[in-house]
This record gives structure tokens, C-alpha cells and sequence, in this order.
């Protein structure tokens, strides 16, 4: 048999209180919804897991020692049936093995009997506390989710489905990631999407622009520092790899980090171990981490710019993101999402004409998705919610200009022609130098001379 009465007050916890001794459950039933809060009396464990088995509760407050199913068998049931429910054990036999036993089973807390009022009321709020952290962190978790917009990768062209499955293979791993990619291609929606794919998801995604962080505070950022380290410091600062602990941290434009912090971050990186500035202790820390660069990491090692072992380091595993000119396949997708974040559900079909899409198609979109969000919102705010026509569109956009015909005689060439034309010109002005043409052609070395890998096995083939 078993008794509920309703919560006192609005945070007020929903208690299931299991006691063979009758007079004390009286007195709970009395006492603890002074406290503000909801409480059901079950006689005995097995009457316990029934009402567990019918019913949502916040807290479970259990004697230890009952005839039958005892204390232990129904917090170890209920954390099957609720793994968040929080467990506190009340006994009147104390002793370490129950105590250890208690925390194997994440018990919130241990009392002994006879327990004072005051000491339950107070561990029965540090529960409510707890679980109202709980609910605030994921209301602020959805609202930063609404802002950043879904980590989703959007598009279905072949580039993007491999960068898909590369990421799927890789996400699950520990392995340290660098991501290339032109300004504005989506570099830290790529970081994040391998932190939502890992084992790390629920913990800490931490992102920072190498870039923007002022060369004197960049250790003080990443590691952070002691009171009193230097002059300014009047108080103790957790660093960015303690506040990423057990997440990811995504270091965006690891090529703009000075020469004296990439020694810094390679130790890290080997040792797992920081040391605050100012500290002479260190610590370790569990942190996975992913690079970015738009920058041409081999051509900095060659100027002296870059280590050599710290790009070995952050390179365990390579992701090239394809520019927005390379995969307009996926404008239409690109257009829906943007049009959608800011208006709502939205197809192509009704978002943007066909004269406003062909101008948009024949860009070359050198700020790649960036620009392209820059141009949808700046069209959502003249169309006044109809259709994005060509108007809509900033001014560079109003002359479409349709692809020029081939004059009789010239064949059309194909774009990877094209491209090994670029290449070869850009070998010829530095002179053979694959690294510096790279550099100007804006791709990797990597990427440079897999072209022109393909270009000597098409020849051979012919």
C-alpha cells in the first residue's frame, strides 16, 4: 500500500520513501511536504519498484535493511527504469562496506538513523538544486542550439558525401583532426560535427580563434593562469583546454598561433598535462582536440613559420572542405537551410525565382557559404517575405551573365582541363615550385599534386 500527496511547491521534488518501520513513515508523510515537497510511502522494496514501475519520481529515499527486497536491489531496479533519479540510503547499521557499496550504486547520499529533519531538508534541496542546473542547462543548451542553427552538414553533391563519410569514420576516434578549407567554407560546423558524432557529444564543445586571441594573452586563454602571475591578474583564470575537459576543443586558424605558443600546445598534446601561467604544478586533461587552417601549413614549415612536428602532430587525420564554387549542386539545399533558419520552413520552389537562382549559380562565391548567408539575408530584407527575385539580390548580382559560346572550331574545354591549365601556369611563374603554386591556387600541396597524379595516369592510359 502506498500514499501520495502533491508537491507544496513548484520546484518541489516528487519523493518515493520506502520504510519497513511504519511510525517513520508517518512522519515523512507529515514532514517532508513541509519541505516543499511531493512524497509516496511504499512499506516495502517490492511495493517500491511497482510504483517506480508506474510512476516518474525525482528522488528515492530507501532503508538499507528491509525483510525482502532490500535497499540496495531497489536503487540498482531504479536506476534501470530512471538512470537520473537520484537514490539516498537511510539506515540504521552504518558501516563502510554499505557506505562503498552506496557510492558503486551513485547514491546521492548516506543517512544514518535516527536522521535529523535538517539534514534531510538540507540534502533534499541540494537535489532539487541539482536537478533545477539540470533543466537550466538544457533550456540554455536548445536556445544556444536555435542561434547556431543546426551542426547538420548540408548538401548531397559526391564532395560533400565523401567529407560525410570521412567525418563518420573518424568522428569516433581520439585522433586529432585538421580541417582545411578556404574563409567562410564551414571549418568549425565540420569541428562541431565531429564533436556531435563522438563519444565526447555530451560534454564540452569549445571553439577559439587562434587569430583573434592578442599574442600576450594567448597562454593565459589556453592554459590559464594563477593569481598575481602577472600584473592584472587579481584573480585565478581556467584556461580553455580545463574548461573543455572531457569535450573537444576546436583551435580555428591554428596557423595564425605564434612560434613560441606552438611548443606550448605540442607538449600538451604529448603529454595530456597543463600548467596554469604563474603555476608550477601541472594537471592533466582529457581533451580531444581539432585544428583549422585556411593557410598553407607546409609552405609555413618550409618558410620556418610552422613546426615541422606539431603539424605532424595536429595531422593525424586530414579533412579538405570543398569551396562553394566547387559543389553549387548544393546551392539549392544551402538556399533553403538560410531561408529557413530565418523565416521558417522553407523550399526552393517558393523561396527564390529561377533568374535570381542563375545569378546566384554563376557567382564564384569567393567568401564561399559565409558570403552566400550574407546575400540571402540581405535579400530576406527587401523581399519583404515573398519570393526572392533578382532585385532582392546585392547589385553585383543584377547583370547575369550567361556562359560565353565557343566560337566554331574551339572545342569546349572541361573543367578538369581547366584546372591542370591553372596548375601548370602557376608552376611556370614560380619556377616549378609546387609548394608556392599551391599557395596561389589557394589549395593544398596534398591536393596539388594529387591532380597532377591523375593528369600522369590519364596520359599513360591515352
Amino acid at each position: 500500500m502506498s500514499n501520495t500527496h502533491q508537491p507544496a511547491s513548484p520546484n518541489g521534488l516528487q519523493v518515493l520513501f520506502t520504510d519497513d518501520e511504519e511510525y517513520l513513515r508517518e512522519l515523512m508523510e507529515l514532514e517532508i511536504p513541509r519541505m516543499g515537497h511531493a512524497i509516496t510511502v511504499c512499506p516495502d522494496g517490492a511495493n517500491a519498484v511497482h510504483m517506480l514501475e508506474q510512476n516518474n519520481f525525482d528522488c528515492l529515499l530507501v532503508d538499507l535493511d528491509m525483510p525482502g527486497m532490500n535497499g540496495m536491489e531497489v536503487i540498482a531496479r531504479a536506476k534501470e527504469l530512471s538512470p537520473e533519479l537520484d537514490c539516498i540510503i537511510l539506515t540504521g547499521k552504518s558501516s563502510i562496506e554499505s557506505a562503498i557499496a552506496a557510492l558503486r550504486h551513485g547514491v546521492f547520499d548516506y543517512i544514518t538513523k535516527p536522521c535529523k529533519l535538517i539534514e534531510l531538508k538540507s540534502i533534499l534541496q541540494r537535489v532539487a538544486d541539482k536537478r533545477q542546473l539540470r533543466r537550466n542547462y538544457q533550456a540554455v543548451k536548445r536556445q544556444l542550439d536555435q542561434v547556431q542553427g543546426t551542426s547538420q552538414l548540408i548538401g548531397e553533391t559526391p564532395v560533400m558525401a565523401q567529407l560525410k563519410s570521412l567525418i563518420s569514420r573518424v568522428a569516433p576516434t581520439d585522433s586529432t583532426v585538421l580541417i582545411r578549407g578556404e574563409t567562410g567554407s564551414g571549418k568549425e560546423l565540420v569541428a562541431r560535427s565531429i564533436h556531435q558524432e563522438s563519444t565526447r557529444a555530451e560534454m564540452p564543445f569549445v571553439a577559439v580563434n587562434c587569430g583573434a586571441l592578442p599574442e600576450n594573452l594567448i597562454e593565459s586563454e589556453l592554459f590559464g593562469h594563477c593569481k598575481g602571475a602577472f600584473t592584472g591578474a587579481d584573480q585565478q583564470r581556467t584556461g580553455l583546454f580545463e574548461v573543455a575537459n572531457g569535450g573537444t576543443l576546436f583551435l580555428d586558424e591554428i596557423g595564425e598561433l605564434p612560434k613560441t605558443m606552438q611548443a606550448n600546445l605540442l607538449r600538451v598534446l604529448e603529454s595530456g598535462e597543463i600548467r596554469r601561467v604563474g603555476d608550477n604544478q601541472t594537471f592533466n586533461v582529457n581533451v580531444r582536440v581539432v585544428c583549422a587552417t585556411h593557410r598553407n601549413i607546409e609552405h609555413m614549415v618550409a618558410e620556418g613559420d610552422f613546426r615541422e612536428d606539431l603539424m605532424f602532430r595536429i595531422n593525424a587525420f586530414e579533412l579538405e572542405i570543398p569551396p562553394l564554387r566547387d559543389r553549387i549542386g548544393d546551392l539549392g539545399q544551402l538556399i533553403d537551410h538560410l531561408v529557413s533558419r530565418k523565416v521558417g520552413v522553407a523550399t526552393l520552389s517558393d523561396s527564390i525565382n529561377s533568374e535570381a537562382l542563375t545569378a546566384l549559380s554563376q557567382h564564384d562565391w569567393p567568401g564561399n557559404v559565409r558570403e552566400l548567408a550574407n546575400v540571402i539575408e540581405h535579400a530576406l530584407i527587401l523581399c519583404d517575405e515573398q519570393m526572392i527575385e533578382l532585385s532582392h539580390l546585392p547589385p553585383r548580382f543584377h547583370q547575369v551573365v550567361d556562359t560565353p559560346k565557343p566560337q566554331s572550331g574551339n572545342p569546349v574545354m572541361t573543367l578538369r582541363e581547366l584546372e591542370l591549365v591553372a596548375i601548370h601556369s602557376a608552376l611556370d611563374r614560380h619556377d616549378g615550385n609546387k609548394t608556392a603554386a599551391a599557395s596561389e591556387l589557394g589549395i593544398s600541396l596534398k591536393t596539388l599534386y594529387n591532380k597532377l597524379n591523375q593528369e600522369t595516369r590519364s596520359n599513360k592510359s591515352a
